[in-house]
């Protein structure tokens, strides 16, 4: 397994991935860092499936890639594991990404970031998905299998489920929380752009602050013409 994720990031080479390459996935927060930690500390990835903007599969997965390098960069000393809140208002089979996608996706998580995902929180998924979790589940290994985790809005299972692994004044209203979960892409972006700079740094690549933003804002500007 090693050997072939030292392949796969030879050829995919997640640690470059830019910001700016993947802002366009990320206009609608789709997926994004949670800017507050579950109880254990450890970084969470919110992924809104009904917001989903692209038709891209490989955009859909890079960007992806990109969130889950960044997750694991801002993870807390000591800890090595991210949390995924998936809240699914506004989900529709015509918009979700295909079974093939999602059969990449799982592949790249289970192959090449073992262990790295500590609870995935399916939050009040509609009957439609039933479908699609039918056709996916079947990729999931039993371990990644046991940390998939459902929650629906005033079940008293769930409530407790969710202060086990979030503290309810920090989790957003849409998970059942007390918090308001707003996502503002040009801050984002700013965020990212930083931490773009503390991956080259940590990686030995040669990038400046400077660089980063003009290519973020030369994207917006090629965008906006």
């Amino acid at each position: 397994m090693l050997e072939e994720t030292l392949k796969w990031r030879s050829i995919y080479k997640p640690e470059e991935i830019r910001w700016h390459e993947v802002a366009h996935e990320g206009e609608t927060g789709k997926v994004s860092r949670a800017d507050f930690h579950d109880r254990h500390g450890r970084t969470v990835l919110i992924m809104r499936p009904g917001m989903q903007n692209t038709t891209s599969a490989e955009d859909n997965v890079r960007h992806l890639v990109y969130l889950l390098e960044n997750a694991i960069l801002n993870l807390p000393e000591g800890q090595e594991q991210m949390s995924w809140l998936i809240d699914f208002t506004g989900f529709s089979l015509n918009t979700s990404v295909s079974v093939k996608t999602s059969r990449e996706i799982i592949n790249i998580l289970q192959n090449h970031y073992p262990e790295r995902l500590a609870v995935a929180i399916l939050y009040s998924p509609p009957r439609v998905f039933q479908a699609l979790w039918k056709a996916v589940k079947y990729f999931l290994d039993p371990k990644t299998f046991q940390k998939v985790k459902f929650a629906y809005p005033k079940n008293k299972e769930s409530v407790e489920l969710m202060k086990t692994f979030f503290d309810v004044e920090n989790l957003p209203s849409e998970f059942g929380g007390k918090a308001t979960l707003k996502y503002d892409h040009e801050e984002f972006s700013r965020l990212m752009a930083q931490d773009d700079v503390k991956t080259a740094k940590f990686w030995g690549l040669d990038e400046k602050p400077q660089n980063i933003m003009n290519a973020i804002e030369d994207r917006g500007d090629i965008e906006s013409m």
